[in-house]
């Protein structure tokens, strides 16, 4: 199906995109915890940098003293000091 096709189907339904298509959905609590819903695991662990890889590309969390609190299969939680978050297409 094409993305425009797809697209104009979620909308019909009016159904959350992220779960139909797939898509990451990152909530930020303040600047000290983040959740990453529909990941496809991590890429580097270090408390100064996390990648998590989605469906859309790499999400890297910058910041210190940040730790993994839980990795599920949809859905990864981080805490620490957060800085900057980016997406690498």
């Amino acid at each position: 199906m094409r993305d425009g096709i797809k697209n104009e189907l979620v909308n019909a339904i009016d159904f959350p995109k992220e779960v139909l298509l797939n898509l990451p959905k990152v909530t930020l609590i303040g600047k000290n915890h983040i959740t990453i819903e529909n990941h496809k695991g991590i890429i580097e662990y270090i408390p100064e940098r996390i990648r998590v890889n989605t469906t859309i590309g790499v999400i890297r969390i910058l910041g210190k003293k940040m730790i993994v609190n839980s990795i599920m299969t949809e859905v990864i939680t981080i805490s620490g000091e957060i800085t900057n978050i980016e997406i690498l297409v």
